[in-house]
């Protein structure tokens, strides 16, 4: 049976496929991490800072509690890749911001992943452009509850 012929793949078999690529780019950023004195979920932080992102943000992103990014965003504060400040609206509040070092280390963990880029590298430009749209399609339902 050919590409064109074959039945359009389930949910299931769509979820499974996707649930094997993530497990593998999560594999691949964190050993990238891993190489620059990060655990997964440090560089995992760094990655969702574009921007100054409260405590409980984080938290939320990463699915834990606020008092376990505590720790992770102390661990990086010591390192001078995040630093905290006060929200301008709300002085209690405190934002999570990535310095020029944080900033710099995750563009380099993300360059680093070769086993991403190489199974990136399999697809033509076309394929490429097909990919991003269908993911960019998927991508706000599927972060509408995580911010």
């Amino acid at each position: 049976m050919s590409a064109s012929t074959r039945p359009a793949p389930t949910k299931l078999e769509l979820l499974e496929l996707l649930a094997a690529i993530g497990t593998a780019q999560w594999r691949d950023f964190a050993a990238a991490a891993a190489h620059h004195g990060l655990t997964s979920t440090q560089a995992r932080v760094l990655a969702q800072l574009n921007g100054p992102l409260p405590m409980r943000g984080l938290a939320t992103l990463l699915v834990c509690d606020a008092s376990n990014v505590t720790g992770i965003v102390d661990r990086l504060e010591a390192r001078e890749l995040v630093r905290r400040e006060a929200d301008p609206s709300d002085r209690r509040v405190k934002n999570v911001v990535a310095t020029d070092a944080g900033r710099e280390i995750i563009r380099r963990v993300r360059e680093e992943m070769q086993a991403t880029h190489g199974a990136l590298d399999t697809l033509d430009e076309t394929e490429s452009a097909t990919l991003y749209a269908l993911l960019g399609r998927l991508r706000p339902t599927m972060e509408k509850d995580a911010r």
